[in-house]
């Protein structure tokens, strides 16, 4: 909960910290699923993630 009140004190609402909060744990997700599967990244990524 410290971190939460922490967060709203930069101004964002509970909806919004809700949001950053699922967006976070879906990449967090997806990266392990990849990584469990052992997919590669597309041909367009640099090593880093970037796009080239």
């Amino acid at each position: 909960m410290d971190d939460i009140n922490h967060v709203k004190k930069f101004g964002y609402t509970d909806k919004e910290i809700s949001e950053i909060v699922q967006i976070i744990s879906y990449f967090n997700y997806i990266n392990r699923v990849a990584d469990g599967l052992g997919l590669e990244p597309e041909n367009f990524i640099n090593p880093k993630g970037y796009k080239k």
